[in-house]
């Protein structure tokens, strides 16, 4: 081989290695354009579903924050209707009461008399009547009168050697009377009554000075 020959094939050798280095820098730059447009695609597809991560927790929360208002209406709701019910039942149960001691009262007005009656007839008897059997029967039916009346709630009005109250007593009569206090009762008529807190009947009285 002369050195015409060699020199050709030396400069074919040093062709075909900058061939194979352009070919390979072709092939990186390709295989750098795809990885980055791979990376762009991913950073992309990420970027897109991070808001339709979002979006989810958000729409959860806002269920949320919907439903406990729900909830607080409703337990406010429920707070409500049982104060009214607490409400009704004890005006319900104060009406109950008043209309009962009412019809009480009314009761209690109708018996008076027959009390006086009872007392007026003792108050004529001898005390040798009073000691019959029949007198007797009439003072024990009286006593058992009186006490169940006054466990439901009646009472003697005090009056006798009492102040004057017109709010308790009833002045039929006047008198001058030095051995009396000014403005005091000093003979009872007709007893009054109180059923519970209520004057059922005020007192029938003689008042002095």
């Amino acid at each position: 081989m002369n050195a015409k020959d060699l020199e050709k094939k030396v400069k074919n050798k040093n062709k075909a290695e900058d061939t194979a280095k352009e070919e390979k820098e072709k092939t990186e730059t390709v295989e750098n354009t795809i990885a980055e447009e791979k990376a762009e695609a991913a950073g992309k597809e990420k970027a897109a579903e991070e808001p339709e991560k979002k979006e989810p927790e958000k729409e959860k929360k806002e269920k949320k924050d919907k439903k406990d208002e729900q909830i607080a209406e409703l337990n406010d709701r429920v707070l409500r209707q049982m104060a009214e019910f607490d409400n009704y039942r004890k005006r319900t149960e104060k009406e109950k009461s008043a209309m009962f001691d009412m019809g009480a009262k009314n009761i209690v007005e109708k018996i008076l008399p027959v009390i006086d009656n009872f007392e007026r007839g003792f108050g004529m008897l001898s005390d040798e009547e009073k000691a019959q059997p029949f007198a007797a029967g009439m003072e024990k039916v009286y006593k058992q009168m009186m006490t169940g009346l006054e466990e439901a709630g009646l009472k003697e009005i005090e009056a006798l050697n009492c102040e004057f109250n017109p709010d308790l007593h009833n002045a039929v009569m006047h008198v001058e009377d030095e051995n009396a206090g000014e403005n005091t009762v000093v003979e009872v008529f007709q007893k009054g009554y109180f059923y519970k807190d209520t004057v059922v009947r005020h007192s029938m009285v003689k008042v002095a000075n």
